[in-house]
């Protein structure tokens, strides 16, 4: 059995401090649950998508599979059956390029060149040239005839597509082990194993989409009928799911600002030395000051020496429809650059200085507030349906928040939201390393054993490997 012990602090430079394993001496127990059949419904971050790609060893250290490997010393029957992908590179949701749809491989820690010639240590693809057709068909090929599965999450899914026939069809992750993709239903999935306790996290992608759009894809709206509104979507996905299985846990949506695919480029990365930068700059913009002066419009866009805020395109900008086309400013305290962004551009292409930053790799202060009432929204609706159905509840926007803000210590591993040091989130800055996946397991395990009297052990997170440095 995993136990607790204090093994290390990733950071950077990587260091390592060690000691004797600490047992937790109890008798593991299901309480008034039953663990027999466990089986997790969710989207990408139950699924153990991970640094950007969906492959095997991310699958197998899935928060969701180290809960069906301690509920086991509880009365779980050791089986946990996931759809793996047959590769470590793995595959990722497809991008929209230049040159159409391409897949991708997970990312990994290494060094790499930018525009200026300058080496520095970052995420890098495993394989930055991967054959397209592999990929293809390492994410299309059927593995159907393995199942049923235990894990049926998928990748990419919002709530409402849980009732969508033919997913399988329109999303490759789930078209991979569906047994009928043109006709099946996510949400009839749970049933195929029996099962007798449940997992049901979902309702990020519902917000994270158009966060990570840069808001240009919509949010899910709150009202509407089952497959096009939150509210009825989800409470009519517990309805089905507790028709087969009368006890689990939810989750809820975590403030998807806090993660570092947002947090990690500050909004005032361009530091000028020279002043004669600062003068150029300013003259170039000394037309677009005016025009917003005589106007009566309050935007300007001014330079100095040291850190100065990045302009950014932002389609909100109440302006008169004749000055649509200066619908660009400097960025606000507060808002977001995404990881997105293309570093190059911002070093070489004068993007963020002379070129305002496309919509598309930025929060403003509006989107910001759309996705805060969004997730308040979407968070109230999971826990009442938590109390009202009598399930155990995981806060994981509180959990998110605690790491942005102070910090976690466990099992002498300090967690934060910092982008690679801070040993909770992958390579991509929005799914889980696996020891941040053993230390929610833990958190999900401490809300099964409060709400059901339950003794089930929780693993310690040294177990786990952490960020890989070259």
């Amino acid at each position: 059995m995993k136990t607790r012990n204090l093994i290390y602090i990733v950071l950077l430079p990587l260091l390592f401090t060690t000691c004797k394993p600490v047992v937790d001496d109890f008798t593991p127990s299901s309480g008034s649950a039953d663990f027999t059949s466990f089986v997790a419904i969710g989207n990408s971050l139950t699924a153990g998508y991970a640094a950007g790609a969906l492959y095997k060893s991310g699958q197998e250290v899935s928060f969701a599979r180290i809960i069906a490997q301690q509920m086991a010393y509880a009365g779980g029957n050791g089986q946990f059956k996931i759809p793996l992908m047959p590769t470590e590179d793995g595959v990722g949701i497809a991008e929209v390029t230049e040159t159409g749809m391409v897949l991708r491989t997970k990312l990994v820690l290494g060094y790499s060149k930018d525009c200026l010639g300058e080496t520095s240590l970052g995420p890098v693809p495993a394989n930055p040239d991967p054959d397209q057709q592999k990929l293809f068909t390492e994410l299309t090929t059927s593995v159907a005839a393995q199942g049923p599965f235990n894990n049926v999450a998928v990748p990419g899914i919002k709530v409402t597509h849980l009732f969508a026939p033919g997913l399988g069809m329109m999303n490759p992750f789930y078209g991979r082990f569906a047994t009928d993709p043109v006709n099946d239903r996510l949400i009839d999935e749970p049933a195929k194993v029996n099962p007798t306790f449940f997992s049901f996290w979902i309702g990020n992608n519902d917000v994270l989409d158009y966060a990570a759009s840069g808001g240009l894809l919509p949010l899910t709206p709150v009202d509407g009928g089952i497959g096009t509104g939150f509210q009825a979507s989800y409470e009519a996905a517990l309805e089905i799911i507790m028709k087969v299985v009368s006890k689990g846990i939810v989750a809820n949506i975590p403030d998807v600002t806090s993660i570092p695919f947002f947090t990690t480029v500050p909004y005032n990365a361009i530091v000028l030395t020279n002043q004669d930068d600062v003068d150029l700059l300013n003259q170039a913009y000394a037309p677009y000051n005016q025009l917003m002066e005589v106007n009566k419009l309050p935007y300007r866009i001014n330079w100095e020496l040291g850190p100065n805020p990045m302009v950014i395109w932002d389609k909100d900008m109440p302006l008169p429809q004749p000055f649509a086309q200066y619908k660009f400013r400097q960025a606000k305290e507060g808002e977001l650059i995404l990881l997105t962004v293309p570093q190059d551009s911002l070093k070489c292409a004068r993007w963020g200085t002379a070129k305002p930053i496309p919509d598309v790799y930025s929060l403003t202060e509006t989107e910001i507030g759309n996705i805060k009432t969004a997730t308040d929204q979407f968070n109230a609706i999971i826990k009442e349906n938590a109390d009202a159905n009598g399930l155990a509840f995981i806060d994981v926007n509180a959990l998110l928040n605690k790491l942005k803000s102070q910090g976690i210590m466990q099992d002498g591993v300090f967690f934060t939201a910092a982008f690679v040091t801070g040993n909770f989130f992958s390579e991509d800055g929005i799914h889980m390393s696996p020891q941040g996946n053993a230390m929610v397991a833990n958190f999900f395990i401490q809300a099964i054993n409060t709400k059901y009297n339950a003794n089930i052990p929780q693993v310690s997170v040294t177990d786990y490997s952490p960020l890989i440095l070259p």
